[in-house]
């Protein structure tokens, strides 16, 4: 007789606390200077020299513009006799950094819009590409590398990473430089990428200790405003080495940040933790079924039939209750560990403990 046996298994998540603790950065990691970013560049372009893998006739924005392109090189034809698998329509993007001159190369990144199955071995034909303000920056041209593949035959298939998205290194050529006069400022913002109040004054407080009093002003939680001492005038470059090596503590929020499906809780060190009482035990739940063979009388002419018999075992472990009360972050990690909480559970406490109002910190849940 087999036996069939059902168990409800709770899985529980590999947990990884991380304690982050504040500590002396460089300026230069916590903030950039106003107006020194990249510029993002779009283009649309055609991809050629497909092996057979290109977009289908239903694409007809691709034959369209082979057709466009062929007429602007004294070749007339009609793009509904197009019959071409070796061609695919892609939008190519790129970054312009910085300062970047005429001249100066970019990487770009080439991904199909039609029905391509692979660009892979396909170089992209001469695309321009243009900014926000609809100017075009840089062009670009050159062979694809996908680094992968996709082949097969008779419904076999063999496909490494993603086919239909590839780059070209320094594939664009910079033809426009964008206009920003950056050595001839009389004054800078320094723009934080954690907008606060207090890391904003405490900028402020550190370069006018260097520089001099009333150097720089704090506009909001975000921008600090500096003036260009006199004799850094024409030397803007080397005045903003000089701030971005400045080093400060900046302050952060109190907030604990969790991810259930990795079981990664992350605290700062500004998490305080208030008298609480915490109650924990896990629960098991067995369901068992098992086969039961009914046999019936003699001469009475019935079949032999089996039922099912299912029992259901509950079982707890005994709950451990633990008072605790301590200021740090520390604490409270000591305390769940000693109950044996787990991820999951400590995920739970957490919520709780907020909810008691007795953890001061805004809790994240990615």
């Amino acid at each position: 007789m087999r036996k069939r046996k059902l168990f409800v298994v709770f899985i529980i998540l590999f947990s990884v606390s991380v304690f982050v603790f504040s500590s002396s950065v460089r300026l230069k990691d916590i903030s950039t200077f106003e107006g020194v970013r990249d510029n993002v560049l779009i283009g649309y372009g055609l991809v050629v020299g497909l092996d057979g893998t290109g977009d289908t006739t239903q694409n007809k924005f691709t034959f369209q513009a082979i057709a466009n392109m062929l007429a602007k090189m004294g070749i007339t034809v009609n793009p509904k006799e197009f019959q071409l698998r070796n061609v695919a329509s892609v939008m190519v993007t790129a970054s312009l950094p910085p300062f970047a001159r005429s001249g100066s190369k970019v990487d770009v990144t080439v991904s199909s819009i039609g029905s391509a199955k692979s660009i892979q071995g396909g170089v992209l034909l001469l695309t321009p590409l243009k900014a926000a303000d609809g100017q075009v920056y840089a062009v670009a041209q050159g062979p694809i590398s996908i680094g992968g593949y996709n082949a097969g035959r008779g419904g076999g298939n063999v496909r490494k990473n993603h086919p239909t998205v590839g780059v070209i290194p320094n594939g664009a050529t910079v033809e426009k430089e964008v206009p920003f006069t950056f050595n001839t400022e009389n004054y800078l913002n320094i723009v934080l990428y954690n907008p606060d109040f207090t890391t904003s004054t405490r900028v402020a407080e550190k370069i006018n200790s260097l520089v001099g009093k009333g150097t720089a002003i704090p506009l909001d939680s975000a921008t600090i405003k500096v003036k260009i001492p006199s004799e850094y005038r024409g030397k803007v470059v080397n005045f903003a080495s000089l701030l971005e090596n400045i080093t400060l503590t900046p302050d952060s929020k109190a907030v604990i940040v969790i991810n259930e499906r990795t079981g990664t809780i992350v605290f700062g060190e500004n998490v305080k933790i208030g008298k609480v009482a915490i109650a924990h035990g896990n629960l098991t739940v067995s369901i068992q079924t098992q086969p039961v063979i009914s046999q019936p009388a003699p001469l009475s002419q019935g079949q032999t039939t089996t039922a099912n018999v299912t029992q259901t075992t509950v079982e707890e472990e005994k709950a451990s209750f633990l008072m605790m009360e301590g200021p740090t972050v520390g604490d409270l990690v000591k305390a769940l560990n000693s109950i044996g909480a787990t991820p999951r559970d400590i995920i739970a406490i957490l919520e709780a403990i907020k909810k008691a109002g007795a953890i001061e910190a805004e809790i994240k849940i990615m």
